[in-house]
């Protein structure tokens, strides 16, 4: 078979500046593809919105890889369960209530399956800032390469527009911080007002916690996974990872309502 290398470099970005000009304009942005972030985009495009999710890393699924203590191994919870199966991940159970899955599978299923949904996934780059308009509400995100900011190097990002904005990023709640920095008189729904930070891994707590802190907590913002147990000051929970899997169902669900309202 004969290649050209300039008709290869053609097909890659041809392809990308079609499928990046289709994301610029959303309904839903999703910053983070760990369990909740990508678990939220699939109930999202399932539904019928146009979602992407934006990946600082050029690698998916934030802590579940490595399993617990690099065991590759993850523990899911019974109301969890049927999230997993949805995506045909393999459960075996070991203690009454509790699956084990093979953390490499979870999170290959859980991204392909949204990405069959109609959720795009873009990986190696940053949201560095969000756009905000009239009434301080949240209209999108300001995106740049990971490999620009790694570099400190001074590049304009671009901008993507987004009725909803979900903060997926886990420990950092990175994009609830930089509004809490950027905008005087930012107020969150928390007994600071602000960003609270996590607490100590206590599991059981971080777990009941995690849904009553999936919500909008700012004007088109909403907080899911780690990033809302973060916000609100809750703890963290090691490798179990039904509730973040339940949060990204949960986010997507308070996504769908805030668009509802909006077309209202």
């Amino acid at each position: 078979m004969k290649v050209e290398d300039t008709q290869v470099t053609a097909a890659i970005v041809k392809r990308f500046m079609r499928d990046f000009l289709d994301l610029i304009e959303l309904d839903v942005a999703v910053v983070g593809a760990g369990p909740s972030g990508i678990t939220a985009a699939r109930y999202l495009a399932k539904a019928g919105a146009k979602v992407a999710v934006f990946e600082r890393n050029l690698h998916v699924g934030g802590g579940m890889w490595g399993g617990g203590i690099l065991f590759p191994r993850i523990v899911i919870q019974e109301e969890a369960k049927e999230i997993m199966e949805e995506v045909g991940v393999k459960l075996e159970s070991r203690e009454a209530g509790y699956y084990t899955a093979d953390s490499v599978e979870a999170v290959s299923k859980c991204t392909a399956a949204a990405i069959d949904s109609g959720a795009r996934v873009m990986v190696g780059l940053t949201v560095e800032d969000v756009m905000i308009r009239e009434r301080d509400r949240v209209a999108g995100v300001v995106i740049n390469w990971k490999a620009v900011e790694l570099a400190s190097l001074h590049v304009d990002p671009l901008g993507i527009s987004a009725k909803v904005v979900i903060d997926a990023t886990g420990h950092e709640a990175a994009i609830a911080r930089i509004i809490q920095r950027k905008v005087p008189g930012a107020k969150f729904p928390t007994s600071t007002g602000g960003v609270m930070g996590e607490k100590p891994m206590w599991a059981e707590a971080g777990e009941a916690e995690i849904i009553h802190n999936t919500r909008e907590i700012y004007p088109n913002l909403i907080m899911t996974g780690m990033a809302a147990n973060t916000l609100f000051g809750s703890p963290r929970m090691g490798a179990i990872f039904g509730g973040m899997l339940l949060s990204g169902k949960r986010a997507a669900e308070v996504a769908l309502e805030v668009l509802r309202k909006k077309r209202a």
